[in-house]
C-alpha cells in the first residue's frame, strides 16, 4: 500500500468519524436550502444531468465501510429511522427532501411515500423541497393517492431540467401538477435551452456543474434564462459555486476574464453570492466579499407563497 493509499485511508476514516459525531442533516451547504433530509438513500441514473451524479460519487466512497450510512454506496434503501427526524427540529427551515435520492424513484413503495408525506404534514413549520427526474410518477401520484400531499401549501414540489430533451417534458408535466410551490432546478445547464415556457413556475434554480469531470456552461445560457425568469415574473436563483468551479475549466471567454466582484454593463452580475468565504478561487479570481448578487432581490418564492 502507498503513501497516498494510507492518506486516503486516514481521510476516509475521519470523514466517517465526524459523520458519526455531527448531525449532517439538519445542515446544509446547498444554497438555495437551509438543511437535508434523506429518508431514502440511493437512486440510479436516468438521464444525461445523473452521468456525474455527486450524490453517487459521495455514496459509493463509503460502500463496504461497516456501519456507515453509505455502506451499501448508492444503492437504493428506505432508512425508517429518518423518518421522523424533522419533527425534532423545532426552528422552521427549508429542507431539501432526499438530496442523496428521488422521492419519485419507482422502487420507492406507495405507502412509503404516504409516510414521508404525514411527517410534512405533522410537522407543518418547516417548507419541504421535494425535488425530482421522474415527473410522470410524480404526476400520476400527485394527481392520484397522493393528491392530499399536493395541497399542503408548505410543501414545494420541483423538477430537475438540464437539457430539452429530458428536462422541457419534466417541466410541462410539473405545469399539470398539482403543487402549492412549483420550482424547476436547472442544474447542471448542459446546453441552451431555447424558448422556455415557465408559466405556472414560481421559483427557478440555475447552475453549472461541479466536480472533477464538470462538463462546461456558457455564460449565454444563464443570461437567457434570467432574462426569460424576469418577462414571466419568476423568481430566480444563481448557484455560482458550480459555475465557479466549472469556470476554471472552460476557455470560452470573458466571462472567466472578469473580475467576479464586478457588475457587468449590462446590469448582470455573476459573481457569488454574499457568503462566500473570502480568499476562495472562482474564474481564475481570488474571492472579494461583495454586497452585489444576481439572488439579492428575489431569490425564492417565499414572500408570493406567504412563508
Amino acid at each position: 500500500m502507498t503513501f497516498a493509499d494510507d492518506r486516503r485511508k486516514e481521510l476516509d476514516c475521519a470523514l466517517v468519524s465526524y459523520y458519526f459525531r455531527h448531525d449532517m442533516s439538519d445542515r446544509s451547504a446547498i444554497e438555495w436550502t437551509d438543511a437535508t433530509w434523506n429518508p431514502v438513500r440511493g437512486c440510479s441514473k436516468l438521464s444525461a444531468g445523473c452521468k456525474f451524479c455527486y450524490a453517487e460519487v459521495f455514496a459509493e466512497r463509503f460502500r463496504g465501510v461497516p456501519g456507515h450510512p453509505f455502506e451499501q454506496g448508492f444503492d437504493l434503501r428506505l432508512v425508517p429511522q429518518k423518518l421522523n427526524e424533522p419533527i425534532g427540529w423545532r426552528k422552521p427551515r427549508r429542507i431539501f427532501v432526499n438530496s442523496m435520492s428521488d422521492l419519485f424513484h419507482e422502487d420507492i413503495p406507495i405507502d412509503y411515500l404516504a409516510a414521508i408525506g404525514d411527517v410534512m404534514l405533522r410537522a407543518d413549520w418547516h417548507v419541504y423541497q421535494v425535488l425530482t427526474r421522474r415527473h410522470e410518477r410524480m404526476h400520476a401520484l400527485l394527481t392520484g393517492p397522493l393528491r392530499w400531499m399536493a395541497r399542503l401549501p408548505h410543501v414545494w414540489f420541483g423538477v430537475s431540467v438540464e437539457n430539452r430533451k429530458h428536462g422541457l417534458p419534466r417541466l410541462a408535466a410539473l405545469r399539470e401538477t398539482p403543487a402549492s410551490v412549483r420550482f424547476v432546478s436547472m442544474e447542471p445547464v448542459l446546453e441552451d435551452l431555447g424558448t422556455v415556457d415557465l408559466s405556472g413556475i414560481d421559483w427557478a434554480i440555475v447552475g453549472g456543474e461541479s466536480g472533477a469531470h464538470a462538463r462546461p456552461m456558457a455564460r449565454d445560457w444563464v443570461v437567457g434564462i434570467r432574462q426569460q425568469c424576469q418577462a414571466q415574473g419568476v423568481a430566480f436563483f444563481f448557484k455560482p459555486r458550480a459555475a465557479c468551479s466549472m469556470a476554471a475549466r472552460t476557455t470560452s471567454s470573458r466571462w472567466s476574464r472578469r473580475r467576479v466582484s464586478r457588475r457587468r454593463r449590462d446590469g448582470t452580475f455573476l459573481g457569488p453570492k454574499p457568503g462566500l468565504l473570502a480568499g476562495s478561487t472562482c474564474f481564475g479570481q481570488k474571492i472579494r466579499p461583495s454586497r452585489s448578487s444576481w439572488n439579492r432581490n428575489r431569490t425564492s418564492p417565499r414572500c408570493a407563497a406567504g412563508y
